[in-house]
């Protein structure tokens, strides 16, 4: 498989499993903690740029969402609450996360709503033409091929459908830049190693994230995989980017 982004490069453990694999054994191995550091890591602030990426689908009642890359299903759980949607299915590649996200909804009652699905969003086993809005909240980067994961949520999206996708990036500014830099090389990974005992982990998060398309050159990306009415917004001086689309 040809790497054309700088992040389907960066793996977590080793050069020979494919990133897709060793992605589901991370996430696997770090479920158990995965909220705890994501709130801590960014000191909470995370909660509203979730807010804010779900509340761009108001206007659109979305009734069936996709959300990909659901984790632990936070964001999920976020948009089944604002948006009131019929049904919302979240796939992920790791168990681990979406057996910890099933216990939450499960405890929310939303269990009528959000149902989990282990699925490779290289090749998602779905119907084209299917969903009101596709999701993806802080997975992007994780994706083994991003325009193959791309093409595939536009796939699955029906004509008019909204695609919102939020990500973390890093800040091109002093002195942002710079706290960014301590925040992303010392910080994350010692909190990261602490807390979660996969010291990989949280080194190779923070790394594709400073390689991670952004901005104007996400936005051109976004368009070629087919997509329309491109647009994107960040936030907290470019901590997070927000970009929203339309098939």
């Amino acid at each position: 498989m040809t790497h054309k982004y700088r992040q389907e490069n960066i793996k977590p453990y080793n050069d020979e499993e494919s990133k897709g694999q060793q992605v589901e054994r991370m996430f696997d191995s770090i479920a158990h903690c995965y909220d705890l550091l994501n709130h801590l890591l960014s000191f909470g602030i995370d909660r509203r740029w979730r807010r804010a990426a779900i509340d761009s689908l108001r206007p659109y009642s979305p009734q069936h969402i996709l959300d990909v890359a659901t984790g632990t299903g936070d964001f999920a759980l976020m948009a089944a609450r604002r948006l009131h949607p019929v049904s919302l299915l979240g796939t992920d590649l790791s168990e681990g996360m979406l057996s910890v996200g099933r216990c939450k909804v499960e405890k929310a009652g939303l269990t009528g709503t959000i149902t989990f699905r282990k699925e490779d969003c290289m090749s998602l086993t779905l119907p084209s033409d299917t969903f009101d809005a596709v999701t993806v909240a802080y997975g992007i980067r994780n994706f083994e091929n991003l325009d193959c994961g791309l093409r595939e949520m536009l796939r699955v999206m029906r004509p008019g459908g909204r695609l919102v996708i939020i990500e973390l990036t890093a800040p091109t500014r002093f002195p942002m830049k710079q706290l960014f830099g301590f925040y992303s090389h010392v910080l994350m990974p010692t909190l990261g190693r602490i807390i979660s005992r996969d010291s990989k982990a949280y080194t190779y998060l923070p790394a594709t994230m400073e390689v991670f398309p952004q901005g104007e050159r996400m936005q051109e990306i976004l368009r070629n995989a087919g997509f329309k009415d491109v647009a994107f917004h960040r936030f907290t001086f470019g901590l997070s980017t927000l970009y929203t689309a339309t098939k």
